[in-house]
């Protein structure tokens, strides 16, 4: 199903709600391409291509809980190219997980948001935390 419908996932394996998205992504059938953006980093184009695909800032795609963002002061008054260059130095500022396929590019939070962008669903999904979610 990849070649035919790619679907991409930038991925925190440290972080449940990204492991319940690429779980939602393989039940569906999926073998997605599984990028850790904390290990590789990112680009400004990436970045810049995926905050326009979202349609959405560097504010609104940035994490703050278990980030420095509060102490590199881009919680109040930092401007985007203050936060995107904060992102390229510290690739953990990025929410997550992103999905990209081709029905669009969200941030899936919560992990459910991704079925939005699968063509295949599957019938059923327990998360971690014992929630099952019905489809």
């Amino acid at each position: 199903m990849t070649d035919a419908f790619p679907v991409t996932i930038y991925h925190n394996p440290d972080c449940g709600t990204s492991r319940n998205a690429l779980a939602m992504i393989r039940a569906a059938g999926y073998h997605p391409t599984v990028i850790d953006y904390r290990t590789i980093g990112w680009t400004r184009p990436q970045l810049e291509e995926l905050f326009a695909a979202m349609s959405a800032t560097p504010r609104e795609a940035m994490r703050e809980k278990g980030t420095p963002a509060a102490e590199l002061g881009l919680l109040e008054g930092a401007s985007d190219e203050a936060i995107i260059a904060a992102m390229l130095e510290y690739p953990i500022l990025v929410n997550r997980p992103i999905v990209v396929t081709p029905k669009g590019t969200r941030l899936c939070r919560p992990s459910e948001v991704v079925l939005n962008l699968l063509e295949n669903r599957p019938t059923s999904f327990t998360k971690e935390d014992g929630e099952v979610v019905t489809l």
